[in-house]
């Protein structure tokens, strides 16, 4: 029974190759299927009997295919959302270091795995700064942790040849780049981490030792830091910042007028807004030589970045004195012997700036700028304060009562702003479209009335 079983599928197979040599039938292999099905043809035009959308080369069915490539993406958009969720539900309490650990902790117990955490530790590094843990290496370590353990480290050199799991270690990557971006320095414990989760050969690695080599070389090299949580005092916040400016240790800063508000007789009620200026001796003793014919000018609001922070300070000037009534102090020719004074060290008539390959065609001409004689914060760069600024420089520079004062102010920022600030007035004061359009065909009609 078995042999002419056999013997029939032989014959039904040759009848069938034979056809589908005719022309007469059409088949379809389909991964995974193993059933061939066939459909004769007898006047017809051969179709497809078993198919999926994916395969089939129609305009149906390229449409098909669009609508799944379309759905997954749904499904990754919808993954970042969700994760994005977790956060904004911590933040409704409040946004701090607690709840942003909190959700750490809730997407490692909810799945052993840690499915999606790709996707998880993306948002988490975008919503740190709202939660201000951006410069706690704790939490950082913390969202290292939410790797899989040894999953992703390389067994072979083949594997460590064909950068195993790109993904995950760009992510890697990606989370000590912002850990550089806010000045983090990694500790042992990151490190540890980073050979658990990436191996000893692995760009994460590669990363955290780079990170290592340069932090430590920049780390003190700026002799001026800033400290990156500013005072939130204006007054503390103007002393520092103008002891940042002057540039001379020798500057005494002066406190002309504390914030207050004063209330009148009527109700109405006045606030009066902190004034701080610095002056050095060697600016005193600019001032006291100046000429009283000559005016002094009260310049800015001049703007100055702390970080994120701006500020804003202003100038008591003069214009440069004019050629003719320079005077050139004469030395005494005692103090510029060799070896009696380093202030004044023996003239040799030699011009070090000059080499055998520069070109005496090529010259720049040195701009001659007018001496600055003090500066100042203010916390309202009206005339009016300005004018109390100066009369309280009166005090130890006399010569202000005879020279006359110009104020040259400029329309612009006058208080302290920051980013956000200045971003958010920037979007509002911005034209839309239409307006622009608008104010272009009255520009464009105004020009053509004029021509006719």
């Amino acid at each position: 029974m078995a042999m002419k079983r056999c013997h029939f599928i032989m014959k039904a197979s040759r009848f069938l190759l034979q056809i589908h040599h005719a022309g007469c039938i059409r088949s379809t292999v389909i991964p995974g299927v193993t059933r061939l099905d066939t459909q004769l043809c007898y006047g017809h035009e051969p179709r497809w009997l078993h198919c999926s959308s994916a395969f089939c080369k129609s305009k149906s069915d390229s449409r098909d295919l669009q609508e799944i490539i379309e759905h997954e993406i749904e499904k990754k958009t919808k993954s970042l959302v969700t994760h994005d969720e977790l956060f904004e539900r911590a933040a409704r309490d409040a946004k701090s270091k607690a709840n942003f650990n909190r959700v750490l902790d809730t997407f490692n117990k909810k799945d052993i795995r840690r499915r999606g955490h790709v996707e998880f530790i993306y948002a988490a590094l975008k919503k740190m700064p709202e939660f201000g843990v951006e410069r706690d290496i704790t939490v950082y370590n913390k969202l290292l942790d939410v790797f899989p353990k040894e999953v992703f480290v390389p067994r072979n050199f083949i594997q460590r040849m064909f950068n195993h799991y790109p993904r995950q270690q760009e992510c890697g990557v990606q989370v000590l780049e912002q850990m550089e971006n806010y000045g983090i320095m990694p500790n042992m414990e990151t490190k540890v981490l980073l050979v658990q989760i990436f191996g000893e050969k692995s760009h994460p690695m590669r990363k955290y030792q780079r990170i290592m080599y340069w932090f430590p070389k920049f780390k003190n090299l700026n002799p001026f830091p800033v400290p990156h949580e500013l005072p939130q005092d204006p007054v503390d916040l103007s002393r520092f910042s103008l002891t940042r400016i002057a540039n001379d240790l020798d500057a005494k800063i002066t406190v002309y007028q504390l914030p207050s508000t004063h209330i009148t007789e009527t109700g109405e009620e006045i606030s009066h807004p902190h004034i701080i200026g610095i002056q050095s001796p060697e600016q005193r003793t600019l001032l006291a030589k100046h000429n009283p014919s000559r005016p002094v000018f009260v310049e800015g609001p001049f703007p100055l970045w702390l970080r994120k922070t701006c500020v804003h300070y202003y100038l008591l000037r003069a214009d440069p004195i004019p050629p003719e009534e320079q005077i050139e102090e004469e030395l005494d020719p005692e103090l510029i012997g060799p070896g009696q004074s380093l202030f004044y060290p023996q003239c040799i008539d030699l011009d070090l700036k000059r080499d055998l390959g520069d070109d005496d065609s090529f010259d720049v001409d040195d701009v001659v700028e007018g001496a600055v004689y003090a500066m100042c914060m203010t916390g309202q760069g009206d005339q009016a304060t300005l004018a109390q600024w100066i009369s309280g420089l009166q005090e130890n520079n006399p010569i202000l009562g005879q020279v006359p004062t110009v104020f040259r102010l400029d329309s612009g920022f006058r208080e302290l702003q920051k980013v956000e600030e200045i971003r958010h007035d920037s979007e509002q004061n911005q034209p839309s479209g239409a307006e622009e359009e608008h104010i272009i065909e009255e520009e464009v009609l105004h020009s053509q009335g004029m021509k006719r």
